[in-house]
C-alpha cells in the first residue's frame, strides 16, 4: 500500500470515523476503512429495510450503522467523511466542528494521499464529456489511467495501486469543491452560469466553490478557462500558474482556438492546426468546446495524432444527446443529463430541423429566461412535464417572436404519457429529444434513471 495512504490510515487507529451517506460515492470507503481495521460508523437517512443484504454485510466487518431520519443526531466521532450532497454548515456538523471533530471528504482526502498527477474539471455544462474525453486521451497515448469523483468510482481505494507516473482524471462537482483546500495540477474549468441554485445560498457561493478548483495552485499549476464566458473569463485575474485559455468565436495569440474549420492551439511551440471540426463524431457546437477544453488540458502530453484518431470514433457518453432509435423515420434523443437551461439550449442548437422538446423536471431555482426564445427558435412541439413546467411555459409564452401555437405546447404531468405524446405528434423527418432543463427529483432518483425510463418507452414503441 502507498506510503500516503497506508501513514493516513494509521493515524485513523485509535479514532472514531463517520462515513455520512452510504451510497456508490462512500460504500467503498466505508469498506476501506473497515478493513484496515478502524472504528467506523456509516450513517445514512434510509432505513435498514432499504438496506437489506447491504446493511448485514457492513456489519459482518464490524461497522457500526446509524440508520434513519435521525441519522445526523449524536455525531461524535473523531473524523467525520461528508457525502457531497450534505452541505458543509448543516447544524450537526457545525457542532461536530466546536466540539474538535475534523470534517472531510473521499475527495479530500484523496487529494492529500494521491501520487500521481491530477486533473480536475469542472464547470455548470460539458463536465461529465470533457472529462470522458480527457481520460480516452490519455488512455490512448498509454497513460495508466484512473477516473473518479462525480463519475467512475472513488478512487481513494485504488491508491495503492497508483504509480506517480499515472494519471487521475476528476469530474469535480461545486458539491465537492466547496471545502477543497487542494487544487490540482491541471484545472479545467468549462463554463459558468447559474445550477444548483437550490442548494447553494447564492450564485457567490457556487461561482466561488468553482474557483477552488484552481484557487491553490503554486506557480507550477495549469487552468485551463473558456474565454467565451464572462465568469470563467474573470478567473483568469486570480489565477497563480499557468493560464490556458480556449474560445469558440475569436482566435487566440496564445491557447486553444477555433480558425479555418479546425481547432487549433497556440503555445510557446507556435500555432497548428491539431483536430478538423468534421473529424469530430459528437453532434454540436459544445462538443467542439469539450474537446477545446481537453485539448488544453493535455497538450503536450498527448500526439495529435491520437486526438485525431480518437475524435473520429468516440460516441459520447450516455444520457447525453444519445441516440436511442430511428422509428418509422423518426429520430429518438435522450439528453436526460442536461439538468439546466444552459444545456438545453446546447442540445437544442445541435439540430438544424426544429425538434418536438420533453422538457420540465425538479425545480433548482434558475431562470428559465435565456431558454424561452431558443425553444421558440427551435422545437415545433413542446412537451412540459415536471415541476418546472409552468416555469418554462412562462418563458416561452414571454419570449420575443412567440406566437401561439409557435411552438405547439402540450402539459402533461405523467411522464409517460408525456413521452408518447411526444411520440404521437412525431412525422417522419423529425427529432424527438428529451432535454429537461431541470433535474429529475420531481419524478426519478436521478437523470440516469430519467433516461433510462425514457429510453425504455421508446424501444416499446412500434
Amino acid at each position: 500500500m502507498g506510503s500516503k495512504i497506508q501513514d493516513y490510515l494509521a493515524g485513523l487507529k485509535g479514532k472514531r470515523v463517520a462515513v455520512i451517506g452510504i451510497g456508490v460515492s462512500n460504500t467503498p470507503l466505508v469498506n476501506m476503512l473497515a478493513r484496515a481495521g478502524v472504528d467506523v460508523t456509516a450513517c445514512d437517512k434510509r432505513s435498514r429495510e432499504e438496506f437489506g443484504e447491504q446493511a448485514r454485510a457492513l456489519e459482518s466487518l464490524g461497522v457500526t450503522l446509524r440508520l434513519g431520519p435521525d441519522y445526523l443526531d449524536g455525531l461524535d466521532q473523531d473524523v467525520i467523511f461528508r457525502t457531497p450532497g450534505l452541505r458543509p454548515d448543516v447544524p450537526q456538523l457545525l457542532a461536530a466542528r466546536e466540539r474538535g471533530a475534523v470534517v472531510t471528504s473521499e475527495m479530500e482526502v484523496f487529494f492529500q494521499v494521491c501520487p500521481c498527477k491530477r486533473i480536475a474539471v469542472t464547470g455548470s455544462d460539458g463536465k461529465t464529456t470533457t472529462t470522458t474525453i480527457i481520460a480516452g486521451l490519455l488512455k490512448a497515448a498509454g497513460y495508466t489511467t484512473y477516473v473518479g469523483g462525480n463519475i467512475g468510482k472513488p478512487l481513494l481505494p485504488d491508491v495503492d495501486g497508483m504509480e506517480p507516473g499515472d494519471v487521475a482524471v476528476l469530474e469535480l462537482s461545486s458539491f465537492q469543491l466547496m471545502t477543497m483546500d487542494q487544487s490540482p495540477e491541471i484545472a479545467v474549468v468549462t463554463n459558468v452560469a447559474p445550477n444548483h441554485l437550490d442548494v447553494h445560498s447564492s450564485m457567490e457561493e457556487y461561482v466561488a466553490a468553482k474557483e477552488n478548483v484552481f484557487r491553490y495552485q503554486d506557480g507550477n499549476g495549469v487552468v485551463v478557462l473558456n474565454q467565451d464566458n464572462d465568469i470563467t473569463r474573470s478567473f483568469a485575474q486570480r489565477a497563480r500558474g499557468r493560464v490556458v485559455r480556449f474560445s469558440r468565436q475569436e482566435e487566440l495569440e496564445q491557447g486553444v482556438f477555433v480558425k479555418d474549420g479546425a481547432i487549433w492551439v497556440a503555445d510557446g511551440n507556435g500555432a497548428r492546426q491539431v483536430l478538423p471540426l468534421s473529424g469530430i463524431l459528437l453532434p454540436g457546437v459544445h462538443n467542439v468546446e469539450n474537446y477545446m477544453a481537453a485539448i488544453g488540458a493535455v497538450n503536450g502530453l498527448v500526439p495529435d495524432e491520437v486526438i485525431r484518431k480518437f475524435a473520429g470514433e468516440f460516441q459520447g457518453v450516455e444520457h447525453r444527446i444519445e441516440l436511442v432509435r430511428t422509428l418509422r423515420g423518426v429520430r429518438y434523443y435522450n439528453d436526460s443529463i442536461a439538468s439546466s437551461p444552459s444545456r438545453t439550449i446546447a442540445g437544442l442548437r445541435c439540430f438544424r430541423e426544429k425538434v418536438i422538446l420533453i422538457a420540465g423536471g425538479y425545480d433548482k431555482h434558475i431562470p428559465f429566461d435565456a431558454l424561452g426564445p431558443e425553444i421558440v427558435e427551435h422545437v415545433k412541439t413542446l412537451v412540459l412535464t415536471g415541476a418546472t413546467a409552468a416555469k418554462i411555459r412562462a418563458a416561452v409564452e414571454a419570449a420575443p417572436g412567440y406566437a401561439a401555437g409557435r411552438p405547439e405546447i402540450v402539459e402533461i404531468d405523467d411522464f409517460r404519457e408525456a413521452v408518447l405524446a411526444a411520440h404521437r405528434a412525431a412525422q417522419p423527418g423529425d427529432v424527438v429529444i428529451l432535454s429537461p432543463a431541470g433535474a429529475a427529483f420531481d419524478k426519478f432518483k436521478n437523470f440516469m434513471v430519467r433516461g433510462n425510463t425514457f429510453k425504455q418507452i421508446i424501444r416499446e414503441l412500434d
